[in-house]
């Protein structure tokens, strides 16, 4: 299996899975134009849930925390093409295209493109990168890629100029609200804080203040409480929910579970 591959370094990947479903947590730091080859593939975050087919173009909005679910085909297969739209490149484009925003996106954080040739055209002269993955591309031509697919996107949907050119800094947000919605994701209390538009310091600073308690001690208790409904209430196995609520491995949640509760979670009635 490889997932994915880098055709070209930080802007052109190709995603391969074998015949076995995959479940995800990823943050998505960069916008991305996503093609679905084959497959399926869903994207849920605490607000949002889109599955794209095959055939399905879709964009990505960038600082995102989302549960990724691939599906294979029932032939076993599953293929995307992501093409990363880096701040950088579209700084870049926004200065040579002399682009501004005019007002504040306020639309969904996964937009599907609507069907049409030129963004399907786009994607088959991608196919050649993706088949000769061992050939030397310059950086170069992925900046070229980026600005042909940023404006065939723009052509499609010209709203959404406020989505890939806004580079303001992630303002300070409702951090009970944010983190009781999303404190199952896997992720670091450094990215809690910067997704909160914090700095490490204000965030455990106000973090203290909210919960009266620090991050990581409050992340791990509030991950346990919620196994303990679901197994109790809900009468989940925990197989089936360690990885959605934030923990590696079933032996790292057994363990974690009973020094909290007294007994393993398998024992939990």
């Amino acid at each position: 299996m490889q997932n994915p591959t880098e055709i070209i370094p930080g802007v052109i990947f190709y995603s391969f899975l074998t015949s076995s479903r995959r479940d995800v947590v990823a943050f998505l730091g960069h916008n991305k134009l996503i093609l679905m080859v084959s497959g399926q593939l869903t994207f849920e975050t605490s607000s949002q849930k889109t599955t794209l087919q095959q055939g399905d173009i879709m964009l990505v909005g960038k600082n995102q925390l989302a549960q990724l679910t691939k599906t294979p085909s029932p032939e076993g297969r599953y293929e995307t093409i992501v093409i990363t739209l880096q701040e950088e490149l579209l700084r870049t484009i926004a200065l040579e295209e002399k682009i501004e925003i005019r007002e504040k996106y306020n639309g969904p954080a996964f937009v599907l493109i609507p069907p049409n040739d030129f963004m399907q055209g786009y994607f088959q002269s991608v196919v050649p990168y993706v088949r000769n993955p061992n050939e030397k591309i310059a950086t170069a031509m992925g900046m070229i890629k980026v600005k042909e697919g940023v404006q065939l996107l723009l052509h499609a949907m010209p709203a959404l100029s406020n989505l890939l050119f806004d580079f303001s800094v992630p303002h300070k947000i409702d951090l009970k609200k944010f983190m009781l919605a999303h404190f199952h994701f896997n992720v670091s209390v450094e990215k809690f804080a910067e997704l909160t538009g914090r700095s490490l310091a204000a965030f455990k600073r106000d973090f203290s203040k909210v919960f009266n308690a620090a991050p990581r001690q409050w992340l791990l208790e509030k991950r346990l409480l919620e196994a303990r409904h679901l197994i109790e209430k809900k009468h989940k196995k925990p197989s089936a929910i360690y990885l959605d609520l934030g923990f590696e491995s079933l032996s790292h949640f057994s363990r974690t579970f009973k020094k909290m509760f007294g007994k393993a979670p398998s024992e939990w009635v």
